[in-house]
């Protein structure tokens, strides 16, 4: 594949440790050696990066590069497999490449610790043969698919979020579909709970990035039918699959260059759809609330709508923590019409997303409250 073609002899050691592929018909011999000649670069090491870049080094695959500029945390090990608590604190990209040398001492790691921008992707990208889309967000999702429709790249994508998770091959050849097919425009960023704010089932990533190995594999070996057009989701607390199938729309190939994707995920939709998101949403800076804090502490009730594990961890003193899903589910509304008899309310989760929500779900009850901008996170820096 690429400058990867020229043949590659397995040395004694290589032909037993991939035995079992090699006894495979559909792989043998010349398939083990295309996985040796190959190179994929992953864009995450997090849940779906960790079972992915462990596959594929034990898999044989002869050059494996990781973009990754986060450290890691405690909160990770819950999923996030190949990291170790030695590995805290350390560079994600390192921890895996320790991990990875001792499952395969064979495969050369490539590390680029480092985040993806639209000044760097192309220069990154282009040396692999596939791109595994590993990532968390969605501006680094369009970045990494406009990157592999620029280069002519099939791209490994995988999501997980909950109890689901989804898998796709994009630009597998040049009538396959691609990201934007699946999803063409950005939702809303306060409609987007992160991974710390929505959680995630730590088996979930297992199950996608070995789905997403095995479609690399595929793709390299070129056994199979591969996901190209095909959309798998999984939910685990049903334990099923679906198949969806995905149609390519020839406006989505027109891609010529990388834009700024930060900006144009927050950007995406029309001005008057989002004076409509945030007509009645009154705000208030961590500043402001500090001040009437101490002016007016009896006729206040800080609500914090994060999760227990979240608000133990930092919250604002005094806070009462009644969780999104409570208030969603409507287990909480009495309680907080009960307050609402009393107090002003005020409501913040990390970052502003999660309170956004649960005020524009109490307008529908008649509860009028206000937004801490920046939530804990601004509180936090004094902001």
């Amino acid at each position: 594949m690429g400058e990867n073609e020229k043949q590659a002899n397995l040395t004694p050691e290589e032909v037993s440790r991939y035995a079992r592929h090699l006894s495979l018909p559909e792989i043998g011999l010349k398939g083990q050696e295309q996985l040796k000649n190959s190179s994929v670069i992953t864009i995450g090491t997090g849940g779906l990066g960790s079972p992915l870049l462990i596959y594929l080094a034990a898999a044989g695959i002869g050059r494996i590069g990781i973009v990754d500029f986060d450290l890691v945390e405690d909160s990770n090990l819950q999923r996030q497999i190949i990291h170790t608590t030695n590995s805290i604190g350390t560079e994600k990209t390192d921890s895996a490449k320790k991990h990875l040398l001792k499952i395969n001492p064979y495969c050369q790691i490539d590390l680029f610790n480092e985040k993806l921008t639209k000044d760097n992707a192309l220069n990154i990208l282009n040396g692999y043969d596939i791109i595994c889309d590993c990532s968390d967000n969605f501006p680094t999702r369009y970045l990494i698919n406009d990157a592999s429709t620029i280069l002519s790249k099939p791209c490994v994508y995988g999501s997980i979020a909950g109890f689901e998770g989804q898998a796709s091959v994009f630009n597998l050849t040049k009538e396959s579909p691609n990201y934007r097919d699946l999803i063409p425009i950005p939702p809303p960023l306060e409609l987007i709970p992160s991974c710390s704010e929505a959680g995630v089932m730590g088996i979930l990533p297992g199950i996608i990035g070995t789905i997403q190995a095995t479609e690399t594999i595929k793709i390299i070996t070129k056994i199979g039918n591969p996901l190209d057009g095909r959309l798998l989701t999984f939910n685990a607390l049903k334990m099923s699959f679906k198949e969806l199938t995905l149609r390519p729309n020839i406006e989505n190939k027109k891609i010529h260059q990388l834009i700024d994707y930060d900006k144009y995920c927050s950007n995406t939709l029309p001005s008057n759809a989002k004076n409509k998101i945030n007509f009645k949403i009154k705000s208030i800076s961590t500043k402001d609330l500090k001040s009437l804090l101490n002016k007016q502490p009896d006729k206040i009730s800080v609500i914090d709508v994060r999760h227990l594990a979240e608000h133990l961890k930092s919250s604002i003193p005094g806070s009462k923590l009644i969780p999104l899903h409570e208030i969603e589910n409507g287990e909480a509304l009495e309680k907080i019409q009960e307050i609402k008899n009393d107090y002003d309310i005020y409501f913040y989760c990390k970052t502003g997303n999660r309170s956004i929500r649960a005020i524009k779900y109490l307008e529908k009850f008649g509860i009028n409250s206000i937004n801490i901008e920046g939530g804990i996170e601004a509180w936090d820096q004094g902001k």
